[in-house]
């Protein structure tokens, strides 16, 4: 067996921008030589990927798996729309949610050698992005949805409930999708965020000429009725029906916890 240490893994990376199993196997290769694993590559078409690495990949896709208890979403970061809907990066994204659903989210270091190849088979900056995975307590209920976009998912929804069914749990998987509430609940905002809207808007209701005593009241009702229930996912008005909020679309039903996974976002 070639004697290199992974330190040598990591420079021959640096040197030629490869990825990891690909370094690592050049090295292999040529018995640790360091220069001529950086032949190798190169002659493998294996460095190209330095060149691609500073660009930019702000497109993708996003794939969502749910096996009843354990729910993922997987975000593969590209540089166009056309790799992005391509069918092999595709089929990556859905194995990379399946295996972070199935194995954890370690799944995804695991696959860092299918992530490179591909970045060089494409000719373009391949990455991971985002990684969520829900593992659900008994007694809750997980949702995935995914949104279809020119031919790949871009736009992953989890969702746990409890005190609810499927059914409740996926209106409320489409509702984020559409609304895109940043927080659970209000108190979860954090307190120098709503200071700062506070002050914004007692600027703005000053301005408008309102008596001075009327202003901390008609701030707090501004707060209320634009910043959390834009904001707030309890708070927002439920897009099948805006009389009702999430709230009170939820009736005794408790959303513990979501997550949202755009590309681009």
């Amino acid at each position: 067996m070639a004697d290199f240490s992974a330190k040598d893994v990591q420079t021959l990376r640096q040197r030629t921008g490869a990825g990891m199993m690909d370094a690592k196997r050049a090295l292999q290769e040529t018995g640790g030589d360091m220069e001529e694993a950086g032949r190798w590559l190169r002659e493998k078409g294996l460095a190209q990927s330095a060149k691609r690495s500073d660009r930019a990949a702000e497109q993708g896709a996003v794939s969502v798996a749910n096996t009843g208890s354990v729910a993922a979403a997987v975000e593969l970061r590209c540089e166009t729309d056309f790799v992005a809907k391509s069918p092999d990066f595709v089929a990556l994204v859905e194995d990379l949610a399946d295996a972070v659903a199935t194995k954890g989210e370690n799944a995804v270091a695991e696959r860092q050698g299918d992530v490179d190849s591909l970045g060089i088979t494409l000719k373009e900056n391949i990455s991971v992005g985002r990684v969520v995975r829900f593992e659900a307590p008994p007694g809750a209920v997980l949702d995935a949805y995914l949104h279809i976009q020119n031919e790949r998912g871009v736009n992953g929804v989890l969702v746990e409930l409890t005190g609810g069914d499927q059914a409740l749990a996926h209106e409320i998987a489409l509702h984020i999708a559409f609304a895109r509430p940043e927080y659970l609940t209000r108190d979860e905002i954090p307190a120098e965020e709503v200071e700062k809207e506070r002050q914004i808007l007692e600027a703005e209701t000053r301005n408008e000429g309102k008596p001075e005593q009327a202003i901390p009241k008609i701030v707090e009702g501004k707060l209320a009725g634009r910043f959390f229930a834009e904001r707030v996912l309890m708070e927002q008005k439920f897009v099948r029906d805006p009389k009702m909020t999430i709230k009170q679309l939820l009736g005794d039903a408790n959303v513990t916890r979501f997550a949202q996974v755009e590309v681009g976002r």
